[in-house]
């Protein structure tokens, strides 16, 4: 797998895995609420859920780590994963926020192509 590839890789999986501290453990907290546009009255009632998806964006930061760790074996698995985050981007970008397109969807396309081509 070439260098972009695995850099790519990495840097979604540490975004995956920020939000899952974002949704698990800031969500009501002002750096939570700043990122993703919450009033403290939404963000304390929702909090069970987002901790729910935050705990399903650690499960995607971890298959693409195992899947960077198995190196060239480990190809499959990336593609795996990184559809994963696509599909969820792309639902996300559809239903809540455009923006999601931007931040997880299109860094998932570059990856999935990345990883493909190398």
């Amino acid at each position: 797998m070439s260098i972009a590839a695995t850099i790519v890789v990495a840097l979604i999986a540490l975004l995956h895995l920020w939000f899952l501290i974002l949704e698990m453990f800031l969500w009501d907290r002002p750096a939570g609420r700043r990122a993703f546009g919450l009033t403290a009255e939404f963000a304390t009632q929702s909090k069970v859920l987002a901790a729910n998806q935050g705990l399903y964006n650690g499960f995607l930061a971890a298959g693409l780590c195992w899947g960077l760790w198995l190196g060239s074996r480990g190809t499959d698995v990336k593609l795996f994963f990184l559809g994963c985050v696509l599909v969820a981007g792309l639902f996300g970008g559809l239903t809540a926020s455009r923006k999601i397109l931007w931040i997880q969807a299109l860094p998932a396309l570059i990856g999935l192509l990345l990883v493909a081509l190398s």
